[in-house]
């Protein structure tokens, strides 16, 4: 089972808000989910990201791949 820490969407319509989750790449983007590790609002100026970083950190090193975006996430 390959694992992947991805954004899963919430929110209305033109109203995006995202949960930061792993789950099994094969799952679709918005399926079933292993564990929520925080969320990312792109709507908001400031703190758009809130996550937990020990989890965060426990994942990667259990050999979890970030996606594109998340990777991206996660260095800034």
């Amino acid at each position: 089972m390959a694992v992947v820490m991805r954004l899963s969407r919430r929110g209305k319509r033109n109203a995006p808000f995202y949960h930061l989750v792993v789950a099994d790449e094969k799952k679709p983007r918005d399926g079933a989910f292993i564990e929520t590790l925080g969320t990312y609002d792109p709507r908001k100026k400031e703190k758009r990201c809130s996550w937990n970083k020990e989890r965060v950190e426990y994942w990667l090193a259990r050999g979890a791949t970030p996606s594109e975006t998340v990777g991206h996430l996660l260095k800034s």
